[in-house]
């Protein structure tokens, strides 16, 4: 199965260039994988480039789970991320995603200095 880059999921979310929608669409038409890489930097660039805010930025990610084509990697670690972004959007979905990576792995607790993500179970602040 093929891979798909950050920039083919913003074309296949935002359908801002028709052309490269269409050539999104026809390559992944028979299935494609999504790393949680390329979906992480696909949700910095909807919030940073595209200024999409939270609820915008989990419909987006719900799309890509659901997707009948897209297999994203750990999906279950994507779907625990994306329920805990929705209760605590201000996270950002990237701290949520990290803490859902290190609970699946059992390398908990994940250290940081960030004082909302410390007061999720499984974070600790340093």
């Amino acid at each position: 199965m093929p891979a798909i880059d950050t920039n083919v999921l913003i074309r296949l979310i935002t359908r801002d260039d028709a052309r490269q929608a269409a050539a999104a669409d026809a390559f992944v038409a028979k299935g494609a994988w999504v790393s949680v890489l390329a979906l992480t930097e696909t949700i910095w660039v909807l919030e940073a480039v595209y200024q999409r805010k939270p609820p915008e930025l989990a419909i987006a990610i719900e799309m890509l789970l659901n997707h009948k084509n897209l297999t994203l990697q750990d999906s279950d670690v994507v779907a625990a991320a994306l329920d805990l972004f929705r209760s605590r959007a201000s996270l950002g979905f990237s701290d949520c995603l990290m803490l859902q990576l290190a609970r699946k792995a059992g390398q908990l607790p994940l250290g940081t200095f960030d004082r909302g993500l410390a007061k999720v179970e499984g974070a600790y602040r340093l």
